[in-house]
Order: structure tokens, then sequence, then C-alpha cells
């Protein structure tokens, strides 16, 4: 088979990908919208930045990537702060969840030989189109985000009951 062929079936594991990836965020909304209250809510996003993150270690320990622990670790540590500051903060998980976007998109690119601005071996390898399928639900969580800010903050000025 030819290089059209293969670059056919990239672009439909693409599509696909993507489509799965705001499925999920889809779920995830309607699933945690209606079981947790606004305050549990953003901080279960704040704590799932966490987990989506450190994904990227489980990746270099699963690939055997010993080069990328550091960029990695980094990278992890800058997003949990991230994930801390938006227990609280909406915009911080407005931001930090494109960010993480951007982050699997440039794993996706420098997977496929399309960016390098790392050496190789500095990013850890991940499966085949995981980077869209992450970026299409940060992209989309974050805009539910945006949607929710006002409640979330609320939540947290409202009055305690007695």
């Amino acid at each position: 088979m030819g290089q059209g062929y293969s670059m056919l079936g990239f672009v439909v594991i693409v599509i696909l990908y993507a489509v799965i990836g705001l499925m999920a965020a889809a779920g995830t909304i309607s699933i945690t919208s209606k079981f947790l209250a606004p305050k549990a809510e953003q901080m279960f996003y704040a704590m799932f930045l966490i987990m989506i993150a450190a994904f990227y270690l489980a990746f270099a320990a699963y690939f055997g990537m010993a080069t990328a622990w550091r960029v990695e670790t980094a990278v992890v540590v800058a997003f949990v702060a991230i994930a801390v500051l938006g227990v609280r903060l909406p915009l911080a998980l407005i931001v930090g969840y494109p960010l993480h976007g951007l982050w699997d998109l440039l794993h996706e690119l420098q997977a496929h030989g399309a960016y390098s601005a790392f050496e190789p071996g500095q990013l850890t390898a991940i499966p085949l189109a995981y980077g869209v399928f992450c970026a299409a639900f940060d992209f989309c969580m974050a805009a539910y985000f945006y949607a929710r800010r006002v409640d979330w903050s609320a939540a947290w000025n409202a009055a305690p009951q007695s």
C-alpha cells in the first residue's frame, strides 16, 4: 500500500479520536454536573488535571523513555500547581486544560516528525492519535469551565448555612 493510503488511514484515525474526545467530554460533563455540587465539581476537575498530566509519566515508564523523565516531571509539576490554583480559581482550569491539550498535541506532532523543539527522546512516546483525543477533550472541557465559572465562584462565595 502506498503513502496515500497510509495518510488516509491516519486522517480517519485522527477524526475518530477527536470525536471520541468530544464524546468523552460530553459524558464527563453530564455525569459530574448531575452528581457533584459546584464546589465539588470544580475540585474534581482540578484533581483530574493532575491525573491526566501524570499519564505522561506512566507512558514514560511503560515505553521505557528514561530520557523523558526530566521534562515530563517538570511539566507534571507545573500542571499540579495549576490544578492547586484551580481548586478555587476557575480561570486556572480554563487556562490549564487548553495548555494540557497543547502539550498533548506537541507530543503528537513530535511523534510524527512534524515538530522537533525537543531532542529525540526528551518527550515520551504516546499511542497513535492520543494527543488528538486529549486535545479535543481538554478544549471542550475548558469551554465548559468558562460556562460554569460564575456558578463555581458563587458557590465559594456563598454564606454558609447554619
